[in-house]
């Protein structure tokens, strides 16, 4: 299982200079926790920080700070941790552990933006899983009644 297998691919994304005005209303408009700073290099949208409500609350709200004279730039986290494509599931999981964060930026070889992992999806991966091997529990008997029905069955019948 791969990283960039999970990840969303739809990245809501701001620019440095984008006011925390904007941020806020695009996450209320795509109903996400947090939005991307991204920059332009080589033809590619690579992140360079992270906004996410959290930050809007702590860094600019409870600071009494004038919204309105706040740009990302002043309040994003800048020390982003990012994962590639093609890095295994569990592996970015255990680093996204190790960090202490519940989002993470797939990029491309290039440093490209391609997705999003949240810890929303991790969870959608593991519930998917375990419902799979609930079935299979479930045919397993199933298919013991079929092969092998004890006396009790037989006697029923």
């Amino acid at each position: 299982m791969l990283a960039g297998e999970y990840c969303s691919r739809n990245v809501t994304i701001v620019g440095k200079t984008d006011s925390i005005g904007k941020a806020a209303k695009l996450m209320r408009q795509y109903h996400v926790g947090d939005v991307l700073v991204v920059t332009a290099k080589d033809g590619e949208r690579v992140p360079v920080g992270i906004l996410t409500d959290r930050d809007i609350v702590i860094g600019v709200i409870a600071e009494d700070m004038d919204i309105r004279s706040v740009i990302i730039e002043d309040v994003m986290s800048r020390k982003l941790i990012t994962a590639q494509d093609d890095d295994d599931l569990m592996s970015t999981i255990k680093r996204m552990r190790t960090n202490g964060i519940r989002r993470l930026p797939i990029v491309n070889p290039h440093g490209g933006l391609v997705g999003i992992l949240s810890v929303d999806d991790i969870l959608d991966v593991i519930t998917e899983q375990l419902m799979d091997i609930d079935q299979l529990i479930a045919r397993e008997a199933s298919r013991e009644k079929i092969l092998r029905p004890s006396r009790l069955d037989a006697d029923k019948a």
